[in-house]
């Protein structure tokens, strides 16, 4: 029996180093282009041709930089006589960045321009593979294993600025596809194998980093390859391949180990949609992320116009005008135009300060688009612009990495950014062309970057009084006083120049809500009016007033859309009631009822937050500083200070309610609280209060 089990037993795979098909040799390493469907070709695009003539083989070709077009040396205006070094760009390209509109020359009639693969790859119409192990199955076919490489339009975060055009990431997806999905070689090589390549052929591509499906995450080849050398020795392909006459001698779990050893993650996405011929029940793929959007007059039906109301009054929705804030843009204009036209920009930084709400951010960043525009006419000196939040900073010092990679695309340490930053700005330290252009730095929440020693504040403001360190940093802050409130070797740098945000009254209300609405007939005037003055009596904030008449629209449709009398055309327009209905869920919700029925004690604590927080701009404060600014309040309104103890209690319920965010762990004098509303909701709440009516000069 056991004789009889063992001739039965089928013949299994065997595994090769090289394989020779269809008249390539494909070895364990080599990259290959796949097809993605099995009626693909490889006839037209062998040689590639020189985008003017339309010829090839025939002379000496130059690739230009951006089109990554081919083009004969002769067939160029003025002909060139050899191969320049460095970068080189094409005619045709330099005219589209001027604004111009140039058109390739046509093929001749009757002829199509052939694409070459490195086109198809680089369009998604080619995909490329390194082949990591070989095997011919009990059929006779050939099969190989296969890690994928994606462009970077098929990840999640798109082509990036740094992202050179023949640049690939390597990704930790594998697949299984017949050895008739190969095209041909493709060559994709390190940074330093492909700073050497010189006359490689066509299909050479750069790959530096690693790109994680499951994670959306980068990195850097090199950094995985340390780490695998220091891991246990493991077997490799060599170990148990074998040649072709011979059978394979595996163990059952070598093979099966082998099979699993690349199997994806549960709930994982594969990199690649399934390639042709691939094995039958496995899926690799990748449903590729924001290159392709499914048609407006598909996913979307005809809008009504308390439909088009909401989606324009949306925070996030970018206005096609800013009003209201002229003389400040033309402000900052000038501002940022005198600094790029000094050749030094010597010791130009600009604080612009104002309550939340009065357009600061977006002031700017209109101007920044005006002056791109610009830029691109050839009207304004070319610039470098980043932009930095500091809320989305998990520490100050982290700023220097963020500003490092804006400006070169490489991620590093932020004390080695430092260290570069210092090589750059202080002492003139350029490592490309582009580092002579004047670099515009915008931090918004420039008070979260204040450190015990300030020492994150003082290198950013003082790297413009260096010479030739051609640096604009413009802060946005919330606190007018906020120069003053600094070390003075900072404050001397800083509050040189300054800029106000007033914040809005409720004719300019009126003005900023009938601009995004333009067009769209959704509200009556009486009700626009109404929302802008509740809004500016309390803070004069432009998003509460935008979120009021959102709100209110979102009620209006819901009521027309909801009725039987009425046709459901959405013709109906918002009126009072609907705006009085916004206002009382946003300034009468449950949150503000209790701070407006809390303590006497409860409210003073209240007032106190907010003024500590107007007076310094910081969010976060410590009891102990809070217990003084009470003591203050107390003792110049004639109340008795209730003690520490009871200070600490009256914190303690606030914080159970969720009013404040109290620090975790034991309540001390140091431990740091915030409130978890904005403060404009706690003015609102305690202005009327008839126990306290002097409150309200505090907030």
């Amino acid at each position: 029996n056991e004789r009889d089990v063992t001739k039965a037993k089928p013949k299994r795979r065997i595994y090769y180093k090289k394989v020779c098909y269809d008249g390539g040799e494909f070895n364990i390493g080599d990259d290959v282009y796949i097809k993605r469907r099995e009626d693909v070709s490889d006839d037209d695009e062998e040689v590639e041709e020189c985008r003017v003539c339309f010829r090839a083989g025939k002379g000496v070709m130059i690739e230009c930089d951006d089109c990554l077009g081919g083009f004969h040396l002769k067939c160029l205006k003025p002909p060139l006589r050899s191969v320049p070094d460095g970068e080189w760009i094409c005619g045709y390209c330099e005219g589209r960045k001027l604004g111009k509109d140039v058109k390739f020359p046509d093929p001749p009639k009757g002829r199509k321009r052939r694409r070459t693969a490195k086109e198809k790859l680089l369009s998604s119409d080619l995909w490329a593979v390194r082949i990591e192990s070989l095997w011919k199955e009990v059929d006779g076919s050939f099969w190989f294993r296969g890690r994928w490489y994606m462009i970077p339009e098929e990840t999640a975060a798109g082509r990036q600025p740094h992202n050179l055009k023949r640049e690939l990431y390597r990704t930790n997806d594998f697949a299984d596809n017949e050895m008739e999905t190969v095209l041909r070689h493709c060559y994709v090589m390190t940074p330093n194998e492909y700073a050497k390549a010189e006359n490689e052929g066509d299909d050479v591509f750069l790959c530096e980093y690693e790109y994680d499906i499951n994670w959306h995450s980068f990195k850097r080849i090199a950094e995985i390859d340390n780490d695998e050398d220091g891991d246990e020795e493991v077997e490799h392909d060599e170990d148990w391949s074998c040649d072709e006459d011979s059978d394979s001698e595996l163990s059952d779990d070598m093979e099966y180990e082998e099979e699993d050893r690349y199997k994806p993650a549960p709930g994982s996405t594969p990199a690649h949609a399934v390639a042709a011929n691939s094995r039958n029940g496995h899926t690799f793929g990748l449903q590729k992320i924001g290159t392709k959007r499914i048609p407006e007059h598909v996913r979307t039906h005809k809008q009504t116009e308390l439909e088009k109301a909401k989606a324009t009054l949306l925070l996030a929705t970018l206005p096609k005008s800013l009003p209201c804030r002229n003389k400040e843009m033309d402000e900052i204009t000038a501002f940022i135009k005198g600094a790029i036209c000094d050749d030094q920009c010597l010791g130009r930084c600009l604080y612009i300060h104002g309550v939340p709400g009065t357009g600061k951010t977006m002031s700017v960043l209109a101007v920044m688009r005006s002056l791109r525009s610009e830029v691109d006419a050839g009207v304004t000196k070319p610039y470098s612009f980043v932009e930095i939040n500091g809320l989305k900073l998990a520490q100050p010092e982290n700023i220097y990495r963020v500003i490092y990679e804006a400006l070169t695309g490489h991620r590093v340490s932020w004390k080695k950014a430092l260290n570069l930053l210092n090589d750059k700005f202080s002492n003139g330290v350029k490592s490309s062309k582009d580092d002579d252009r004047p670099c515009i730095l915008l931090i918004d929440e420039l008070d979260l970057l204040v450190t015990r020693n300030q020492s994150v504040l003082y290198n950013i403001l003082d790297w413009p009084t260096k010479p030739n360190s051609k640096l604009i940093v413009i802060g946005i802050a919330n606190t007018m006083d906020l120069p003053e409130k600094l070390l003075p070797r900072i404050s001397s740098r800083m509050g040189i120049q300054r800029l106000c945000f007033a914040p809005y009254n409720y004719l300019q209300l009126q003005e900023i809500i009938g601009c995004r609405l333009k067009g769209i007939d959704a509200f009556e005037k009486q009700a626009i009016e109404f929302a802008s003055r509740k809004v500016a009596a309390v803070s004069g904030d432009a998003r509460r007033a935008l979120e009021i008449c959102r709100r209110a629209a979102e009620i209006a449709d819901y009521r027309v859309k909801k009725s039987t009398s009425l046709p459901k055309t959405g013709k109906a327009l918002v009126g009072m009631s609907e705006v009085e209905a916004a206002i009382q869920e946003m300034f009468q919700a449950p949150h503000i009822q209790v701070m407006r029925s809390c303590s006497k004690l409860s409210k003073v604590f209240l007032a106190a937050m907010v003024h500590e927080l107007y007076k310094t701009g910081m969010s976060e404060t410590t009891f102990e500083k809070l217990a003084q600014t009470v003591s203050c309040l107390c003792t110049s309104n004639g109340i008795i200070f209730p003690g520490w103890d009871t200070l600490l209690r009256i914190g303690c319920k606030l914080g159970e309610s969720r009013i404040i965010l109290c620090e975790s762990g034991a309540s001390h004098r140091l431990q740091k609280l915030q409130l978890n509303f904005p403060s404009d909701d706690v003015s609102f709440a305690l202005k009327d209060s008839k126990e306290l009516p002097w409150l309200t000069k505090y907030m």
